[in-house]
């Protein structure tokens, strides 16, 4: 038996690492990948048998892991982005959700044919989208402006609001008098946000006090923060039932925003420890469907979905986006993202346990509608979303442009000849007469320490999907590499090679992940660039043709050709490294410094 379960919980972390590697290499949203990949190890294979791995405990670790993701997703919030967004965020989660919730309830009443009582908590269980869905969908196709923010918070914040309100509405069922049901739903959203709110701020300033006094050693950050946040849920719920989401969230948001601590060592292992989290719950969500419940998908409930979708979520988003600031195109784009998740699979569940002991009837019917609607939503939303965002205009997926560290003339005009290719660029220098003149050229450029925290705030990164640090400094050059390793991966991360020992030294000695990957060639330095004004050679773009052959090429111009980029034929960049030795091909377009007269 326990063998069985070892090798249950291996499928599980198998198959989702597995899904996440697959999508990132045929970059598609992972969550389709893990559904499916859990559906065939589930009911279709029977490789996979949630309920029999992880017994009771199943509903309260999916709780619980939803707490921790709840956290990570408070770390990412910034609240001078609600400077911007926060009307707009404040109402999604309050009217918007009321909204919802009606409409929803109506919806399944008459199209479904359920009974009151059980609408009404299915509408409350379905307000739910949650980070779990979202982040994925926003990481694969980074929306332009303030959509993004806009989505992330409502995202996050909406986990513990709408499993609030589910709770609340299950117990205001069990009450038969109205005014009772009313006092009771006041009383629990004061009781959240007191307790709920006490304990997450109260927890998240004793961690920033221990970690100030520096009473938790740096091996331990990690797991002392964990248990932490475990701590803040557990703590919450026994005050008020599904007040512990609420916790988690406000303990992460406290923590990303104060200015005491570093917590980039928290924010890395929680990010990581939330990938192996979201790709175990899906795997867990898919595997536990039964063939069975399908037997209920007929023609009612795909005009459910259909309501859901056309028509419930819009109303909602562009009642609540009036005076919002937001264009038609952002409105459209943000009512075409609410793929229900983890949350409403669980509520579901546990409600429709504990609504049959309490004799209800059609209770059998919430946890089969509840799945077809987040496979379904997850489905149409995962396979277009980006595609939409791209006919709105409001995407960025596999940004292709780059952020230059360092402003000289050099890099200006690389970064012009680049921007005139309809590549996204930006500068960043110490130097006020640098990022003058950068500035005069038409090109965004920035004053500042490129190793402040503030910098990477001030920058506008639309459409920047790479980092090249060319300052004559080595030091800065990989520090500014590490300082972006939040934003770009390490892929995209480039800075020039140090002329030390014939530039051998440095790349034998220095780790790699301690630095950025070296750009243009295994003899490019600093003092290349140099060389170039005085041996007179510039910036080109050569044309690959039918009768241009790239070593025919280099022939021609007998080595006096430095290859820099590739521009391939879908206006993606390719970037010439010392480990990495590119070709163009026919069709594409080849950056390089060549001499003068050639």
């Amino acid at each position: 038996m326990s063998e069985d379960i070892v090798t249950g919980l291996a499928i599980i972390v198998i198959l989702g690492i597995g899904a996440q590697w697959v999508a990132w290499r045929l970059k598609m949203p992972s969550i389709l990948l893990l559904l499916l990949f859990g559906f065939l190890a589930g009911p279709v294979f029977n490789i996979l048998d949630p309920d029999a791995v992880m017994g009771e405990a199943l509903l309260p670790v999916v709780t619980m892991s939803v707490a921790v993701i709840l956290f990570e997703g408070g770390l990412s919030l910034r609240v001078k982005e609600l400077k911007t967004v926060g009307g707009t965020v404040l109402k999604l989660i309050s009217l918007g959700v009321f909204i919802t919730w009606i409409l929803t309830s109506l919806a399944a009443y008459y199209i479904l044919d359920l009974n009151l009582r059980i609408s009404i908590l299915l509408g409350a269980v379905l307000v739910v989208t949650g980070p779990t869905v979202i982040n994925p969908l926003l990481a694969h196709i980074r929306p332009k402006g303030n959509v993004g923010k806009v989505l992330k918070w409502e995202g996050i914040v909406i986990d513990p609001v709408g499993a609030l309100l589910a709770v609340l509405v299950f117990e205001a069922l069990l009450v038969e008098k109205l005014e009772q049901a009313s006092s009771l739903i006041a009383f629990g959203i004061f009781k959240t946000i007191l307790f709920g709110g006490g304990i997450g701020i109260g927890l998240a300033l004793l961690l920033v006090y221990l970690l100030r006094r520096y009473w938790i050693p740096d091996f331990l950050q990690e797991t002392v923060t964990f248990m932490l946040v475990i701590l803040a849920f557990i703590l919450s719920n026994q005050f008020q039932e599904e007040s512990g989401l609420f916790a988690a969230t406000v303990m992460g948001i406290v923590l990303d925003n104060q200015k005491i601590v570093t917590i980039k060592n928290i924010v890395e292992f929680k990010e990581n420890l939330v990938v192996l989290i979201i790709s175990s719950l899906f795997i867990l969500l898919a595997a536990r469907l039964e063939l069975e419940s399908f037997a209920t998908f007929n023609w009612q409930t795909i005009l459910f979905i259909i309501a859901l979708v056309i028509v419930i979520r819009p109303f909602s988003v562009f009642l609540s986006s009036i005076g919002s600031g937001l264009n038609i195109r952002e409105k459209l784009f943000l009512s075409w993202m609410a793929p229900r998740g983890i949350v409403a699979a669980a509520v579901a569940s546990v409600f429709a346990f504990k609504l049959a002991e309490s004799g209800f009837q059609q209770t059998e019917r919430i946890v089969p509608i509840t799945f077809i609607v987040i496979v379904s939503t997850v489905t149409i939303y995962g396979l277009s979303a980006s595609w939409v965002a791209k006919k709105l205009k409001v995407a960025q997926t596999d940004p292709q442009g780059i952020l230059f560290i360092g402003g000289f003339k050099w890099v200006r005009e690389l970064a012009d000849l680049l921007q005139s290719h309809n590549f996204n660029v930006a500068l960043i220098d110490t130097s006020p007469s640098n990022v003058q003149k950068a500035r005069k050229q038409g090109l965004k450029a920035y004053h500042g320490n490129v190793l402040s925290e503030a910098i990477a705030d001030e920058i506008d990164m639309e459409g920047i999907g790479k980092l090249i640090a060319l300052t004559p400094n080595d030091e800065v050059n990989s520090l500014a590499a590490l300082h972006f390793s939040d934003y770009f991966d390490s892929e995209h991360l480039f800075q020039l090679q140090p002329n030390l020992n014939d530039g051998k030294g440095y790349n034998e000695h220095t780790p790699k992940h301690l630095r950025g990957r070296f750009v243009f060639g295994e003899d490019f330095y600093y003092e290349t660039i140099y060389n170039f004004s005085r041996e007179k050679y510039e910036l080109a773009t050569l044309e690959m043709s039918d009768k241009t052959d790239y070593d025919d090429l280099i022939l021609d111009y007998q080595g006096n050709i430095a290859p820099l980029f590739i521009i391939e034929k879908g206006n993606r960049l390719k970037v010439f490294t010392s480990d990495i030795d590119w070709e163009p091909i026919q069709g594409e377009k080849l950056i390089a410094m060549v001499k003068k007269n050639r």
